[in-house]
């Protein structure tokens, strides 16, 4: 893993290099990320796709990397740097807060053992949808287009979250941007880390 790590940092650090308009602002959000926040090591879930240290880059890293490609093929008028935006930050939601993480490793035994849930959420932090945080993050520090901020909050498309059916409002409502990153952000953890056929 130690290897393959070397790769999604090295990937990840060339994202930057492609910032031009906002270009301050995200350096200064990405040195807020790494500095202040779990950003480098929280896992993306706590039992499904990458539940390891460093998941959560990892995940983001291959996001971004398959919303490119796709947006090379069906959407080539989109910038790279709003793709980028979008597709990079779209589960900053899972961090928490600095001083505060999200994720915190699990100490119950037989959820470890039995459910495979090596980290559970931090029952202090407040209760608030995971993409709905994320935009809450990235706009308090990045200036975002109507499009990245869509991308942003409903990446998960219509998909029933914590047992009801949200983000119906976005309904054939959807932007480009959105779909791109939520086909990028499913493909990736459906296919390139959960191994689905």
């Amino acid at each position: 893993m130690a290897s393959d790590f070397s790769d999604i940092e090295r990937k990840y650090s060339a994202l930057f290099d492609q910032f031009l308009s906002r270009r301050n602002q995200i350096l200064q959000f990405k040195s807020f990320l790494e500095k202040e926040t779990t950003w480098l090591t929280a896992p993306a879930s706590t039992r499904f796709h990458l539940n390891v240290e460093h998941g959560l880059l990892i995940h983001s890293v291959g996001v971004t990397y398959n919303a490119l490609k796709i947006k090379d093929l069906v959407a080539p008028d989109i910038t790279d740097e709003s793709v980028i935006v979008a597709a990079l930050f779209h589960d900053t939601g899972k961090i928490g807060y600095p001083g505060k993480p999200y994720y915190l490793a699990n100490d119950n035994k037989w959820e470890v053992e039995k459910r495979g849930m090596t980290y559970k959420v931090n029952p202090e932090i407040v209760t608030m949808n995971l993409a709905v945080r994320s935009l809450y993050l990235v706009s308090q520090h990045i200036p975002l287009t109507e499009e990245e901020a869509q991308a942003i909050v409903a990446h998960d498309g219509v998909y029933p979250v914590n047992g009801g059916v949200t983000n119906l409002e976005y309904f054939n409502k959807e932007c480009r941007l959105q779909m791109i990153v939520h086909f990028a952000d499913k493909w990736t953890a459906a296919v390139e880390e959960e191994g689905r056929r």
